[in-house]
């Protein structure tokens, strides 16, 4: 078959590029620190956007780091469960938003409560509160990348809001804390992946071709282009002799997924195409092979970052086990 990548042999053993920071850990144990410190204050408001005699829709307000106030749709069976249920977190791609009410309808049609989070500074209704240092104008991968404090990385602040949510789900009198899963692609498929290493209860996650993951990989495959597009401009703005460029992939390595993968403790369900030229596949296998739990990988050959056939049946076929 044709490549664009490692063959599936090598990709089922390679284990990344990108370096680690030397102290990624402390890096997250603090960011945990600071979200702990910050009361999510969620507020549902009911809304008449869409009319369904069997679920409830809100918009759900909630705060998470720096103070800013995040949205994300939220629905729910309208009748009342006698017992607490399951829930899914969804999350969009990147740029995009949380989508309209109608394309949630098969879970909470099913029984579950649904959240699915509008990304801050992107296409949806979150709130991005700025206050950057350096380049803000093209890509949300290099945003902070200039500041002195890697924790201004705005990535680092979207992978604690998706915490946040499902810490507010998490906490519903209607949701059993023991039935939680969460999904998305691309972007969503690495939010996916953050939410699931960053808080432990989520049960089981159904990442599509992820995002964020083994940047330097990327670059040098000569695929820092479209999603990624942002990694290349960097350099060619601000370190045109890559004489920094062993610096900015380690900084970057705090917002890398393949490094917050062994921490995941979810069952995943993950799905790839082999001919990925936006995501490319040894950098979601660079994720994947550092999964320690029990985890299966689809793979469809002929596909690139497209649509998926079967993809969004299976993902729900796998959700649904929640629901026993």
């Amino acid at each position: 078959m044709p490549l664009i990548d490692k063959p599936l042999s090598e990709l089922r053993r390679y284990r990344g590029r990108n370096p680690r920071p030397a102290d990624f850990d402390r890096y997250w144990r603090d960011a945990l620190r600071e979200l702990d410190a910050t009361a999510p204050e969620a507020e549902f408001v009911r809304s008449t956007a869409l009319a369904h005699p069997g679920v409830e829709c809100f918009d759900l307000w909630f705060t998470g780091v720096r103070g800013a106030r995040l949205h994300a749709k939220f629905l729910r069976p309208r009748a009342p469960a006698s017992r607490p249920g399951p829930a899914v977190l969804r999350f969009h791609g990147y740029s995009g938003s949380s989508g309209d009410w109608a394309a949630h309808l098969a879970y909470a049609s099913a029984g579950f409560c649904l959240a699915a989070l509008d990304c801050r500074g992107q296409g949806g209704r979150s709130q991005d509160v700025g206050g950057q240092l350096g380049n803000t104008l093209h890509g949300h991968i290099i945003r902070g990348l200039d500041s002195p404090d890697p924790s201004r990385l705005l990535f680092r602040d979207i992978f604690l809001d998706t915490v946040q949510l499902a810490r507010v789900v998490l906490a519903l009198p209607e949701v059993d804390a023991t039935r939680v899963g969460a999904f998305g692609g691309s972007q969503g498929g690495a939010l996916t992946l953050a939410c699931a290493a960053l808080e432990p209860r989520i049960r089981l996650v159904a990442p599509v071709f992820p995002f964020l993951c083994d940047y330097q990989r990327v670059w040098e495959m000569d695929l820092a282009k479209g999603a990624y597009l942002e990694v290349c401009d960097y350099f060619r703005r601000f370190d045109p002799r890559h004489e920094r460029e062993e610096d900015v992939f380690t900084r970057l390595g705090y917002i890398d997924i393949q490094h917050l993968a062994p921490r995941i403790r979810a069952e995943v369900l993950m799905f790839t195409g082999l001919m990925d030229a936006i995501c490319p596949p040894s950098t979601q296998f660079a994720a994947y092979n550092k999964i320690r739990t029990k985890k299966k990988m689809v793979i469809y050959p002929d596909f690139g970052h497209e649509a998926l056939p079967d993809e969004p049946d299976l993902t729900f076929n796998f959700l649904s086990r929640l629901l026993k």
